[in-house]
């Protein structure tokens, strides 16, 4: 009897599976991958990071060593995630980037483990389609309070080579750039 039981319920798992997978339609079509699309995906592989970070006027630059694990979430969007130790604590980060043709520019968002806020990015690819600069708001460095403009900016340099420098805008609408990395293709 204990056979026969098991045995049905298989064979209505496997009939519900299967009527599910036939009726598994879209209500929409897919988004095809545009050539923005296509050059995050030269961003996908395994980085090690070199990084110096201003940590103010009177304070000398932090260098910290990390690494980034970049892939691709279908052909549509890349996910990275960078894990290093500052100052004896781990730190992970995680990075989405997409590119979203109704509003005409890149997108992405940053979150970590030092900090709650959620980064949302918009940017836009140069003409010569080396450099990507991202720009988001977020709490400024002198007061959380108030909210300041950053900028990243990811330069590839060669295939197995980019660069990144974060900037923040004061008062005055000039650029002070904070962070600068060094990546190096693992593999």
């Amino acid at each position: 009897m204990y056979k026969l039981l098991v045995a049905a319920l298989a064979l209505s798992l496997c009939a519900a599976c299967n009527t599910v997978k036939n009726a598994a339609t879209l209500p929409f079509e897919a988004a095809a991958a545009s050539p923005e699309h296509e050059w995050l995906r030269q961003l996908v592989g395994e980085w090690r990071v070199t990084s110096e970070a201003s940590m103010g006027a009177d304070q000398p630059p932090m260098k910290i060593e990390s690494t980034e694990s970049v892939r691709a979430i279908g052909a549509l969007w890349v996910l990275s995630e960078g894990s290093a130790r500052m100052d004896g604590q781990p730190f992970t980060s995680l990075l989405t980037l997409g590119y979203d043709p109704a509003q005409g520019c890149f997108v992405g968002t940053w979150v970590d483990t030092l900090q709650t806020h959620l980064w949302s990015y918009r940017g836009t690819l140069d003409r010569e389609r080396n450099t990507l600069t991202l720009e988001a708001r977020g709490p400024g460095f002198d007061d959380p309070a108030q909210s300041a403009l950053y900028r990243d900016v990811i330069e590839v340099v060669d295939r197995d080579h980019k660069r990144l420098t974060s900037s923040v805008q004061g008062p005055d609408g000039g650029w002070t750039e904070f962070l600068r990395a060094e990546s190096t293709r693992v593999k």
